[in-house]
């Protein structure tokens, strides 16, 4: 089934990242590639709140990661998991909230990926993350 990212009043140049069941449940997350760099873009839901209204720490982390593994594999089909993810709060974000994310990497490897993003609320900083992503190369 295909998740439209106006459903959720996201832009219609984002895209959905099929097959993971997570994020769908989550989320649903959405993505464009900038160039190399990955834009994300997620609409707060009561699910992904505490009872602050505001978004739990663990949504923000696994967002997070979903740009962080979009710089990683550039958007494409590409297997990678992550090694290590550090995360900064920096301010909360609430119900109905639209997080946008942008992400680079700063070195890339044959075998790791080192990248960092920032996710946002317009101009607010909520949270910054840097991580050590592993790229899965598939057995012939």
């Amino acid at each position: 089934m295909a998740i439209h990212p106006t459903e959720y009043d996201i832009p219609a140049s984002y895209q959905h990242w099929v097959g993971d069941k997570a994020e769908d449940y989550i989320g649903p997350f959405f993505f464009y590639m900038d160039g190399e760099n990955p834009r994300t873009a997620f609409r707060i839901q009561q699910h992904n709140c505490n009872a602050h209204d505001s978004v739990h720490g663990g949504v923000l982390m696994a967002f997070a990661d979903y740009t962080l593994c979009l710089c990683a594999n550039g958007g494409s089909y590409e297997s990678v998991a992550t090694v290590s993810c550090n995360n900064e709060f920096t301010a909360p974000a609430y119900l109905g909230d639209l997080l946008q994310g942008s992400g680079e990497v700063t070195k890339r490897g044959g075998s790791m990926v080192f990248a960092r993003c920032v996710l946002r609320v317009e101009d607010t900083v909520i949270l910054t993350s840097s991580a050590v992503i592993k790229r899965i190369r598939m057995q012939k």
